[in-house]
């Protein structure tokens, strides 16, 4: 860097709030992590702590992803085995109850 020239601001991080959110809502467990570090983002950002906001933005869309992908499957699988099971009982001629 050259004397006398002010250093550029740092761009702005997405914290990955919106994917939290959203994500909690498929699966919680991993969805607390990822909501905590999008909102170490912002004062990080503010404290002049580019990387660590950095750092903690990708924390945020690693755990968010992960509580995307185990909810959708999660759904996935629920779907499969009550679609499955209501075709097999429907072929078996037997009803849910049992009576």
């Amino acid at each position: 860097m050259q004397p006398g020239y002010p250093s550029q601001p740092p761009q702005p991080v997405d914290n990955n709030m919106t994917m939290s959110i959203v994500a909690i809502f498929l699966f919680w467990p991993l969805a607390i992590p990822a909501i905590i570090n999008a909102s170490k983002v912002n004062p990080l950002l503010q404290q002049g702590d580019y990387a660590g906001a950095q750092a903690a933005a990708a924390e945020s869309k690693k755990w968010s992803k992960w509580a995307l992908i185990v909810g959708i499957a999660w759904i996935a699988l629920v779907l499969v085995c009550c679609v499955g099971g209501s075709l097999l009982g429907a072929m078996t001629g037997t009803s849910a109850s049992g009576y």
